[in-house]
């Protein structure tokens, strides 16, 4: 299976502001939106399937401005593990050009206990 998950976004008048271009807050929702759908895509292949992932850190970098109808293609991917965060990228294309780019850190929670999960280092191998 492939790690990276990917989906393509018509722009609509919802997700254009003030200064006529997708809203920075936007892309925001989108990185955590596509996370939460590519987890839902694979999380039955995994032992933590009742497990949720939460927001630690978030960095984005806006490079080029998208607008109404642009279609925007949506990469997300999981990176090695550091420690208890799993790092993952989300990017943003519109007409093959990179737009935005995210760098996002993750941890796995134990919804019942609310507890941090421990990753082994090479958990995504077997994905």
């Amino acid at each position: 299976m492939s790690l990276i998950f990917e989906k393509q976004i018509q722009v609509t008048e919802e997700h254009i502001d003030g200064n006529n271009h997708v809203n920075n807050v936007q892309y925001v929702h989108w990185v955590e939106e596509i996370a939460g759908e590519h987890w839902d895509f694979v999380k039955h292949k995994t032992e933590f399937s009742e497990f949720a992932w939460m927001l630690l850190d978030h960095h984005i970098q806006y490079k080029k401005q998208v607008y109404l109808n642009d279609i925007v293609t949506i990469k997300t991917y999981p990176k090695a593990p550091e420690g208890i965060r799993q790092p993952r990228k989300v990017e943003f294309y519109c007409n093959d050009q990179l737009v935005v780019d995210s760098s996002t850190l993750w941890v796995l929670v134990d919804v019942e206990t609310q507890r941090i999960k421990r990753l082994e280092s090479d958990w995504l191998d077997k994905l």
